[in-house]
């Protein structure tokens, strides 16, 4: 029988909560959002501690042996039922964060990802031909999603070369000094964004740092992220341009000049693929063989 364990979220892993899905507008500076007893309290703020009603109120689940074909990292909310972390955590946080799902942990090689065609997308490893795959080398960043995001592969980019989406979440490359679990969850802020081109299909790269990293701070956009993380963006660009080659295929390319855009412009790519997962969990577009729940 499959092995099962349940492993409460970090306390600080999460500030927000699961809230409905669409695209979310909030203006944290006056109001807050909180849940109790699955109903949904807006407050002013500072009037009482939403922390105290709603933190963190979701728990992973593992099912199965790490490293093997049947394992499963699911994600439970408060009751115990299962969720989706691709759907049910929000992405918006206000101020400017959001939710960050890690997927792999920094200096680890398993290549680990939600699976968007199983029933609530939890997190397994990824196989090719029945094998489980591995990166030829480790990870050195802490490397994931953020939810209720979608790269739409019927939408041709024209800024990028005309390249369609990958039909997966966007993915985020977080910088910070600590080494993170699969399953957990930060607060992030983005800093830049790399237009990865994977076998022809649009597969940006967001990079962030954890809010709680002690350089949070000091980086609030691509420029500094060259000034206290010297070399960073460049490692970054070159693990994912070359990480194929020793299978025996060819590098993958990167759009927009080769270079990272600015904080702005990944906000941008954040907005419009947050607006993208909207319409598909709508059904505006057709899912496919994507799970919806």
């Amino acid at each position: 029988m499959a092995a099962a364990r349940v492993i409460a979220s970090a306390s600080n892993a999460v500030a927000g909560t699961l809230l409905p899905r669409g695209p979310l507008r909030v203006k944290p500076q006056s109001v807050s959002l909180c849940f109790k007893n699955n109903r949904l309290l807006t407050q002013r703020r500072r009037l009482f501690s939403c922390t105290a009603i709603y933190n963190p109120q979701f728990q992973i689940k593992e099912e199965g042996q790490p490293e093997t074909l049947d394992y499963r990292v699911f994600f439970l909310d408060n009751s115990g039922k299962k969720i989706s972390p691709w759907h049910d955590i929000p992405l918006h946080l206000g101020d400017g964060a959001f939710n960050f799902i890690v997927e792999i942990p920094k200096e680890s090689s398993a290549k680990m990802e939600v699976a968007t065609d199983e029933l609530y997308t939890p997190i397994k490893q990824d196989t090719k031909k029945g094998k489980l795959r591995y990166y030829p080398y480790n990870i050195n960043w802490n490397y994931g999603l953020l939810p209720q995001t979608w790269e739409d592969p019927s939408y041709a980019n024209a800024e990028v070369e005309g390249a369609f989406g990958d039909n997966d979440p966007v993915d985020v490359v977080e910088i910070g000094e600590k080494r993170a679990k699969i399953g957990q969850v930060l607060k992030v802020k983005p800093l830049a964004a790399l237009a990865m081109i994977d076998e022809g299909e649009l597969d940006w790269k967001i990079v962030a740092i954890s809010l709680d990293d002690p350089k949070a701070p000091l980086v609030n956009d691509v420029d500094d992220v060259e000034k206290h993380f010297p070399g960073t963006l460049t490692a970054i660009r070159d693990w994912f341009r070359d990480y194929k080659i020793p299978d025996g295929k060819p590098a993958n390319k990167f759009g927009l000049g080769n270079k990272p855009a600015n904080k702005d412009f990944a906000l941008k790519v954040i907005t419009e693929t947050n607006e993208s997962w909207a319409k598909l969990v709508k059904r505006s577009i057709p899912a496919g063989e994507l799970s919806l729940l």
